[in-house]
């Protein structure tokens, strides 16, 4: 394996098409109309030249073409709408910016602390999983009192919270979605339903092979 980063003249996005972190990446990528390389990933077969890129051998990971490694989604997120924010994802319509990234670091941190143990609870000694969905229901309806007066988490109009959280959120709805559909959160499937059958999102989960080296690169967007 070389320890030399591979770069393009264009940057390279290492992804999982069913990783909410690599969701995340890809929507503000694609709302932010940033031309890049998409490399899909299987996380049983890493590409070598992603773990040389990053050691911690997870997506997502975009490599620019000065060879700087963004190896966290909200980085990339936040590189990318740097560039360009043509929707205002970053100006919320209620609230300040401080407000939504609190709630994303809560969803990233104690929900998504729940969201593991509840579906994958067999890799955690001792997790009970209906002992963290009930835990994890305490985020969504906290969500769901958020949009009972309005569209969006910020507002009338979308912001990066949406974008940010609604990927986990999906996560966890489909690890039981009778139980998820049955709970008294109107506002909040509402939400998830908006976000699940918007264009944005089919076009970020277009389903693309793995990448090997050799293969022809796929050029987005």
């Amino acid at each position: 394996m070389t320890d030399k980063i591979e770069t393009l003249d264009i940057p390279i996005l290492y992804s999982f098409r069913r990783c909410p972190y690599a969701m995340r990446a890809r929507l503000s990528l694609a709302i932010s109309g940033q031309r890049h390389v998409l490399r899909e990933v299987v996380l049983r077969d890493k590409p070598a030249a992603m773990i040389v890129a990053s050691a911690k051998a997870t997506v997502p990971v975009l490599v620019l073409p000065d060879g700087t490694v963004l190896e966290q989604s909200l980085d990339i997120m936040d590189w990318a709408l740097g560039l360009n924010d043509p929707d205002n994802w970053f100006n919320p319509a209620v609230g300040t910016i401080e407000d939504i990234q609190a709630l994303i670091a809560e969803c990233d941190g104690p929900f998504k602390n729940n969201l593991d143990r509840y579906k994958y609870a067999n890799r955690y000694d001792g997790a009970d999983p209906v002992n963290h969905r009930s835990e994890g229901l305490e985020f969504l309806n906290k969500l769901n009192d958020r949009l009972a007066d309005q569209p969006f988490l910020a507002g009338q109009r979308s912001c990066l919270a949406d974008f940010a959280i609604f990927p986990f959120i999906r996560q966890f709805a489909n690890t039981d979605r009778d139980w998820f559909d049955a709970q008294d959160l109107k506002p909040l499937q509402s939400w998830l339903d908006g976000h699940l059958t918007s264009d944005l999102f089919a076009g970020v989960m277009k389903k693309w092979p793995q990448w090997k080296p050799g293969d022809a690169e796929t050029h987005l967007p």
